[in-house]
């Protein structure tokens, strides 16, 4: 379906449920039926859904988490899949980074069987 076709589903068939942090809005079928959906901020990547939103469009809850989840102090704030982005990691030696690789130590010896 097209970006236009989605709004104008999305207008007409879906209900506004909650918006997450990276400004991804998510819908469900003004109909009653179980239909979720999601019309992502910016070019659509699925990496961008947060967890907790994940698991309610794939109904692992029922609960949309529109009020937030509380996180642990030790968790980490999602990042959506950067590969393929100019702000891929991207290590010492790599061929998209600078094409050089560092010159070998001769620190490594194969493994030979007895």
């Amino acid at each position: 379906m097209s970006l236009i076709g989605t709004k104008l589903f999305t207008w007409w068939k879906g209900e506004a449920v909650g918006q997450d942090t990276f400004g991804n809005r998510y819908f469900r079928a003004k109909d009653g039926s179980r239909k979720r959906w999601v019309i992502y901020k910016g070019k659509p990547e699925a990496s961008k859904v947060p967890p907790e939103w994940h698991a309610w469009l794939h109904y692992t809850t029922d609960d949309a988490p529109v009020h937030g989840v509380q996180h642990k102090p030790w968790e980490k704030e999602h990042l959506p899949n950067l590969s393929g982005t100019p702000y891929a990691y991207r290590p010492e030696g790599s061929v998209a980074k600078s094409g050089h690789r560092p010159a070998a130590t001769g620190d490594y010896q194969a493994w030979q069987p007895e």
